[in-house]
């Protein structure tokens, strides 16, 4: 089964020295990883639950709402907050653009 290491003691010794070295290794990483988990479960248990509507908001004095979104959306930018669904309504109602990616206006029924 092992016919094809080399016959040359030195250097079987040198690989088994390298094995256990790759083998304390991954031990080494298995363990911090494992050490990790429990924390890395807790922060996605505690992790607040996502909103169902989302506005963005703009740039400047009172930063006006500039458009709305599904709560999961991936367009929505870092300037936004979370908003119940009447609100979203309003907006939408009241001008607000809707966003083209996770259309908004379709999932609370409102028509153009």
């Amino acid at each position: 089964m092992f016919d094809d290491l080399s016959p040359d003691l030195a250097r079987l010794l040198t690989l088994r020295v390298w094995h256990a070295m790759w083998l304390q290794r991954i031990d080494t990483k298995i363990a911090a990883l494992q050490e990790k988990e429990p924390e890395q479960e807790q922060g996605r248990k505690n992790r607040p639950q996502e909103p169902d509507w989302i506005v963005e908001l703009g740039i400047g004095n009172g930063r006006p709402p500039t458009e709305v979104h599904v709560g999961g959306c991936y367009a929505a930018g870092k300037r936004r907050r979370p908003v119940p669904r009447d609100e979203a309504r309003r907006l939408l109602t009241s001008g607000v653009r809707a966003c083209t990616h996770c259309k908004p206006d379709a999932q609370l029924r409102i028509l153009d």
